[in-house]
């Protein structure tokens, strides 16, 4: 048992809140095994092309921001669009109509050429279910993805079909991926990657053991709780912003991140993709009890912060432990 706070916090990411490497490291060979596995539907003539070019790992996961437990890893899978076309009102879903001679025709709509990406997951999952190797694999659809729950591993792969837009008159292009509801939608993890990335280095490194202890602080039932996103685009803007190089030491971080969380969760998060406007969609009563709770803690950390300047790293460490609860390490 830690007899300093730096011990302490040290522990506490190494065995409760990273992910353990070992762990990582076969999660990414799974993946990769996927990856191969899901270029071999090629030789199905009634699957649609693949274009690997355009494969991306995404999420939580391929940013380095995600917490134990592992349980999900996403990936998109590109396709071929053939010759299709889409149209962006900018006010609702996306329509792709695809060419008459496209094997995607199979997939439209009743009477239509109009891509409906159910259909498109739904063959994706007819596929997996095929491989040998998954035979005892459960999948399913579940919102813009096919879900495949391996019996070998504690984590599922989220697969999520996608394109790739022209160039727009903005300079920029799109992924096009499933709304949940049969149209398609645009996103770019593109982004989100190298804002994590970015903001991590320009901080010397120390963003993310920050950004995954206040995840961690996020998912304890003393609150309600924010998307995993929109707490973590709300920590980048803080260290956007933030001119000073963040520290390695965590316990320095948080009380300055929850006293920005308890007012910048009533204001408006843009997504930093500029896809989707304001992402905080939190009720008024959920904003109010997340910056009481954000404001409490902060006072907690900061008589942590004084016990430890003190000389008193049990005090210090039993407050610590008010905060993130009985998982953080006690002081012996």
């Amino acid at each position: 048992m830690p007899q300093t706070v730096n011990a302490a916090f040290a522990a506490f990411l190494a065995d409760t809140v990273n992910l353990d490497p070992d762990r990582t490291e076969s999660a990414r060979s799974s993946r990769d095994w996927l990856y191969g596995q899901i270029a071999s539907f090629a030789t199905d003539t009634t699957f649609p092309r693949l274009w690997r070019e355009f494969n991306i790992s995404y999420g939580s996961f391929a940013r380095k921001t995600k917490i134990r437990p592992l349980d999900d890893i996403d990936m998109m899978i590109g396709l071929h669009a053939q010759g299709a076309s889409y149209f962006d009102s900018g006010f609702g879903p996306i329509t792709l109509t695809v060419a008459s001679d496209s094997n995607l025709t199979a997939f439209c709509d009743d009477n239509s050429y109009n891509l409906n990406s159910i259909k498109v997951i739904n063959k994706f999952i007819k596929k997996c279910e095929g491989v040998p190797q998954y035979s005892k694999a459960e999948v399913k659809r579940n919102g813009s993805a096919a879900v495949l729950n391996l019996k070998s591993y504690d984590w599922s792969f989220d697969i999520v079909p996608c394109f790739m837009t022209v160039v727009e008159s903005n300079g920029r292009n799109y992924y096009l991926i499933p709304d949940g509801s049969g149209n398609w939608k645009k996103t770019d993890p593109r982004i989100d990657r190298q804002r994590v990335k970015d903001i991590n280095s320009e901080r010397d490194g120390n963003v993310l053991n920050a950004l995954r202890i206040i995840k961690y602080w996020n998912r304890r039932p003393t609150m309600p709780s924010m998307s995993s996103y929109l707490l973590e685009t709300m920590i980048l803007d803080y260290y956007a912003g933030y001119t000073v190089s963040a520290t390695q030491y965590v316990d320095l971080e948080i009380p300055n991140l929850l006293a920005y969380i308890s007012s910048a969760v009533y204001s408006q998060v843009n997504d930093p993709k500029g896809i989707q406007g304001d992402i905080n969609d939190l009720s008024f009563d959920d904003r109010n009890k997340i910056s009481a709770r954000a404001t409490s803690d902060k006072q907690k950390a900061d008589q942590a912060r004084q016990f430890e300047d003190d000389g008193d790293h049990k005090a210090s460490i039993q407050k610590w432990g008010e905060i993130f609860g009985s998982e953080f390490p006690t002081y012996g």
